[in-house]
């Protein structure tokens, strides 16, 4: 297969882009890298096709190869424009639509062919046959680098079994598939003990959209325990911010604070009841954290969690918008963003995403990220912006609180769309961030770097037609069918 003789390194590459999208790449990393680092060193690249220029970029790139795009220009007319021929080819169309989401800053071309694609591409969707009809209609909901690995190849496996030139791993994919959603059907019985639903009916009962944002971040089966316990965090943190946000007064919230800041079970005492249940919940879920990782003798990550904060952290931005709500105080649009960036709670989860990850991580690791690297940074950017458009839009928010985008354009003088369209600027410029850090030589290793990714990603599709996490929408409950509920048959 991906060993096997071929007449040029070149040809590897749709079967190299089949087993990704798949979903099967992390069995056969070593020779998918060795067969990209050959292609990478080809000195040939002036002779290939349209489809092997744009396929062989966003691989090249999806991989980290630092490869430019200069050779996207010979498929540019006199003018400066992309050649009309190139509408003739829609599957070439796709590939460069594909390719050109691995864009970083300063590549204009690459925002020209996005432009350029998503046009011609809406115009072919309804004139093609299946299953091209099916890749470019998705295409344009959900690009290649956007998307969840494990839902696109649960989807991308119909697809390809349709294609004429597939490859005989179809079969193994499936098989390997019903592993992985062995996994991904653990239980979090944790969740039904608690009995959150009756003792805390205010607070949304989510664990299962949380464990599908885990699943986006850690579907390999090896990062099991990563999976429980970022589910555990996630719910936790879903609980507070519903204490903050939508049942606590500000009077009941200010010892809730003082006591998470203090993080001792004997401040129970002088909290209602109701705050008693999830405190006492979020410190169980920490101390089974730490119970797990000083067996592993890595008891230094929880602990590196702890000192630095995060939870608490995510607490004191929580009480500081509940205290502006209170005090009828408008706050700046910076003001707000600033604080907007700390309620998303991606610093606290992208620390706690690494606890589980093996050997991978070291002290170092969080070191890198507790210095607010660009990625994380980005992450957290889309996460929010996105979320705060999704809000703004379906008006999920209550009469008298204050949103980023109604600050924005009340700061500002614009409408709502124009206050949504600086937002997507924002969210696009992130996206060009983060591929570029994923650029070789890299700070970090790309196994660390690939947690905010998908993290991003989960978002993408969580927030792409609203709030899927509050309330799931078609996108994140296809999703959710397709991982957790229904089986690929073989």
């Amino acid at each position: 297969m991906l060993v096997a003789p071929m007449d040029t390194s070149i040809r590897k590459l749709p079967l190299i882009d089949a087993v990704q999208r798949l979903g099967v790449n992390y069995h056969f990393e070593k020779e998918i890298e060795d067969a990209l680092e050959a292609i990478y060193h080809d000195n040939n690249e002036a002779d290939n096709d349209l489809h092997t220029t744009y396929l062989r970029f966003r691989l090249l790139r999806e991989h980290s190869f630092d490869v430019p795009c200069e050779a996207f220009y010979k498929f540019k007319d006199e003018e400066g424009n992309f050649k009309s021929s190139l509408t003739n080819d829609v599957q070439g169309l796709l590939e460069l639509y594909e390719a050109s989401y691995m864009r970083v800053h300063g590549e204009d071309i690459l925002d020209e062919a996005i432009s350029f694609t998503t046009t011609h591409l809406t115009l072919a969707a309804t004139t093609l046959d299946y299953p091209l009809s099916e890749q470019v209609t998705h295409a344009l909901k959900q690009s290649i680098q956007r998307g969840l690995p494990r839902v696109e190849a649960r989807r991308y496996i119909f697809i390809y079994q349709d294609i004429e030139s597939h490859n005989n791993i179809i079969g193994v994919c499936k098989y390997r598939f019903q592993l992985v959603i062995a996994f991904a059907q653990e239980r979090a019985e944790w969740w039904k003990d608690l009995d959150f639903t009756r003792k805390l009916p205010f607070a949304r009962d989510r664990v299962v959209e949380g464990y599908f944002w885990i699943m986006g971040g850690y579907f390999e089966p090896q990062y099991s325990l990563d999976r429980k316990m970022m589910t555990k965090v996630i719910a936790m943190a879903s609980i507070v911010d519903d204490t903050y946000d939508s049942y606590a007064t500000y009077d009941e919230l200010i010892p809730y604070t003082d006591a998470i800041e203090r993080w001792d079970i004997k401040c129970m005492d002088l909290l209602p009841e109701f705050m008693k249940i999830s405190y006492k919940a979020l410190l169980d879920v920490y101390e089974e954290m730490e119970q797990l990782m000083t067996e592993q003798g890595r008891q230094y990550r929880v602990e590196y969690a702890k000192k630095k904060r995060y939870m608490i952290r995510l607490a004191q931005a929580y009480l500081l918008e509940a205290k502006w709500t209170h005090q009828n105080y408008k706050p700046t649009f910076e003001e707000f963003r600033d604080n907007v960036l700390l309620t998303s709670g991606y610093a606290m989860f992208a620390i706690t995403a690494f606890m589980g990850m093996g050997d991978v991580i070291t002290l170092e690791t969080f070191t890198w990220a507790a210095g607010d690297p660009k990625i994380i940074k980005a992450s957290t950017i889309i996460c929010r912006f996105m979320d705060n458009i999704a809000k703004h839009k379906f008006k999920h928010r209550r009469e008298d609180d204050c949103s980023t985008i109604k600050c924005y354009m009340e700061q500002y003088g614009v409408t709502a769309q124009e206050a949504y369209d600086g937002f997507n600027k924002h969210i696009e410029n992130s996206w060009k961030e983060i591929n570029k850090e994923f650029l070789k030589p890299t700070e970090i290793p790309i196994p660390v770097l690939n947690r905010s990714l998908n993290l991003a990603r989960v978002r993408d599709v969580l927030y792409r037609e609203g709030d899927g996490y509050t309330h799931v929408g078609k996108a994140p409950k296809g999703g959710i069918t397709s991982l957790l509920i229904e089986p690929v048959p073989l």
